[in-house]
């Protein structure tokens, strides 16, 4: 992981508009919304307003009136995987759609209208990963970065990086940045040279029960206290704390077993 913040304002609001190619929103489709808004609500501070209902019930987190994460309803009948899904912004989401299909990719969902809100397609990577596409109108994205509370970073745990990471610098341009170890494999992907999302390659350790999939992180302002609260909320931990050159992480999942990352940065 390295450090993927925009240029942030006092307060911490992120641009206007993000950048083709760079990550704007991230979303969770779960079977118990209402459960799901009090375990956010209470670990990040979050409120919740509704949001377009093309793909069934949805909310938009806020932190402080600003727009940081949607969450869904899935439809009783569907038993998918639960994992927290990164939307790229694309300004096109039909071409965006169509190279993903063209460079071994499959696109689930779309693309089509979110009411004014702006067009979306869901798709995933030739290895499976899912993620989103967006083309932005009323709603912009991610309204604030940099504070507790917020996506921070993005994070592709796949089999190997460097088939994946090709895939990924086709469709949104991204430059690379290889890690060259005998024993990590790890790809940075960048834009105009900024650090947007990583690639890790965990080989047979990639957990079976999940299988390629992105892991969105999170800031809080102390990791240990936030688990000791995830906890007592009904959350699990699934890798304890532990200090990197990033800050301090953990990974954890929500009540329903979506996985996510916590991030206190260094200071």
């Amino acid at each position: 992981m390295t450090d993927a913040r925009e240029s942030a304002g006092p307060n911490g609001e992120t641009p206007a508009r993000h950048a083709p190619g760079t990550p704007c929103w991230v979303s969770l489709m779960v079977h118990g919304l209402a459960t799901t808004e009090e375990f956010y609500g209470a670990l990040f501070g979050w409120e919740f307003r509704p949001g377009p209902q093309q793909l069934g019930p949805y909310v938009r987190a806020l932190l402080d009136g600003r727009e940081v994460a949607g969450l869904g309803q899935l439809p009783p009948d569907r038993q998918l995987p639960l994992a927290w899904t990164p939307y790229f912004a694309s300004q096109n989401a039909d071409l965006t759609a169509e190279t993903v299909r063209s460079r071994g990719g499959t696109i689930g969902v779309g693309p089509l209208d979110a009411s004014d809100a702006g067009r979306l397609a869901i798709g995933s990577d030739p290895s499976g990963a899912v993620f989103g596409i967006w083309q932005a109108a009323e709603h912009l994205g991610t309204a604030v970065s940099g504070v507790p509370g917020t996506p921070a970073w993005n994070e592709l745990l796949t089999f190997e990086s460097a088939s994946v990471a090709k895939f990924y610098q086709t469709v949104f341009d991204y430059e690379e940045e290889p890690v060259v170890s005998a024993d990590f494999d790890y790809v940075t992907l960048l834009r105009g040279g900024r650090p947007v999302a990583g690639i890790h390659g965990l080989g047979q350790a990639l957990p079976r029960d999940q299988g390629p999939h992105w892991v969105t992180y999170f800031e809080v302002a102390d990791v240990d206290d936030a688990l000791d609260h995830l906890v007592q909320l009904g959350g699990h931990v699934l890798k304890p704390a532990h200090d990197t050159a990033h800050g301090r992480v953990a990974t954890v999942a929500d009540p329903e077993g979506a996985r996510f990352a916590l991030l206190q940065r260094k200071r």
